[in-house]
Formats: C-alpha cells, sequence, structure tokens
C-alpha cells in the first residue's frame, strides 16, 4: 500500500518542494492575507493530503482513485480560510499531484485533471460563513461537485474512446462519480466526528 512513496523519483520531490516553496513564498509575500500560523497550516494540510493520496483504497483503470479522504485537509482549509486561499491551496496540490505520477494528452486536460480540478475544492471556502453544524458539509458537497465538474469535462473531451457504445455523457459521469462519490462521503463522515468537526471550528476562529 505504501510502494507508491518507493515510485517518487528525486526528480519529482525536487520539482514539487519547489512548487511548494513558491506558493508559501507568494503567501508570505502577502502578509495582510497569509499570516505565520496560516502558512503553517497550508503546510501542514497539503502534507497530509499527499500522504493519505498514496493509500489508495480502490484505484480506477483510467485515473482517479477512493482514498482515506485525501482531499479533507484542503477542503478543512478552504472552509476555514476562505475562497481564495482554497482555491491557491487547491491549485498547488494539483501540481503537486502530477508531478507524483501524472500525465497529459492535451495542455487543457492537464489544467482541468490537475491544477485546476483540485482548485475548485476551494470553494468549499463558500460555506465559510453558513452554521458550524452543517457547514462545512454543504462546503464538501460544493468543492468535490465542482471538481466531478472538471472530471466530468475531461471525460467528455478527452477520454470519449473510453465509451465504447455508451452514451459519452453518462460514461463519464458514471466513471468520475464511482470514485468521486466514495470520497465525497468519507470525507463527510468524517467531518460529522466531532473532533474533526471541533478541529475545523478551531481553524476557522483562527483565520
Amino acid at each position: 500500500m505504501f510502494s507508491e512513496f518507493a515510485n517518487v523519483t528525486t526528480s519529482a520531490i525536487i520539482v514539487g518542494l519547489a512548487i511548494l516553496g513558491f506558493v508559501l513564498f507568494t503567501m508570505t509575500w502577502d502578509r495582510k492575507r497569509w499570516s505565520a500560523r496560516m502558512i503553517a497550516n497550508a503546510a501542514l494540510c497539503m502534507a497530509l493530503s499527499t500522504v493519505l493520496s498514496f493509500i489508495k483504497l480502490y484505484e480506477m483503470p483510467q485515473g482517479g482513485s477512493i482514498t482515506p479522504a485525501s482531499m479533507l485537509p484542503l477542503l478543512m482549509f478552504a472552509y476555514a480560510y476562505g475562497v481564495g486561499p482554497g482555491v491557491i491551496m487547491g491549485f498547488a496540490y494539483g501540481l503537486l499531484q502530477f508531478v507524483q505520477g501524472g500525465w497529459f494528452v492535451h495542455p487543457m486536460q492537464f489544467l482541468l485533471d490537475y491544477p485546476l480540478a483540485f482548485a475548485m475544492l476551494g470553494f468549499a471556502g463558500v460555506a465559510k460563513k453558513l452554521p458550524d453544524k452543517w457547514g462545512i458539509i454543504a462546503g464538501i458537497v460544493l468543492g468535490v461537485f465542482l471538481r466531478f465538474l472538471c472530471a466530468f469535462l475531461t471525460g467528455i473531451f478527452f477520454w470519449a474512446d473510453g465509451a465504447g457504445d455508451q452514451n459519452v455523457l453518462v460514461y463519464s459521469a458514471v466513471y468520475n462519480g464511482t470514485y468521486l462519490i466514495p470520497e465525497a462521503i468519507i470525507c463527510i463522515v468524517l467531518a460529522c466526528i466531532p473532533q474533526v468537526r471541533k478541529l475545523a471550528k478551531t481553524l476557522a476562529l483562527e483565520a
């Protein structure tokens, strides 16, 4: 299960650290918005999401997998700090995902499957001002749905050959829903745990 770590090359690690360093530099430069605690939380959430992404409970044949809530730290960060910071975090994480073994057939497909797809998770920050009791759940649903739309579009325009005789719209929706819906459910279930909800609320209070 952890053998994926061994497949990450030195160059990929260097590029990944460079991306993370650039993002953190950008955060530091905008000192009015990014406090030291916020930068530390961003680095922690990104690292946790990266580690969880290596643990694949189920992997789809043409990309996509179910993990133990690898999106949740990013969603919680967005919920705590808002859409802007959440989108930046998601965008950087998407680039890291590509560096760790992604591939693409077209620049637009690359954008939709990696940086833009994960940047969409940042829109969970829209729920920041909603009631604590259910706000984070609404944020998770919105963020994952927007990521689903990105994957849905790439399925239509770039992976239509896999549909065979099926309707390409149905094929793309079913294929991407097969892993994103369970992933979203796992995130929601964990977000309902009092300790996790308390952590999200603590982050929000610090924002």
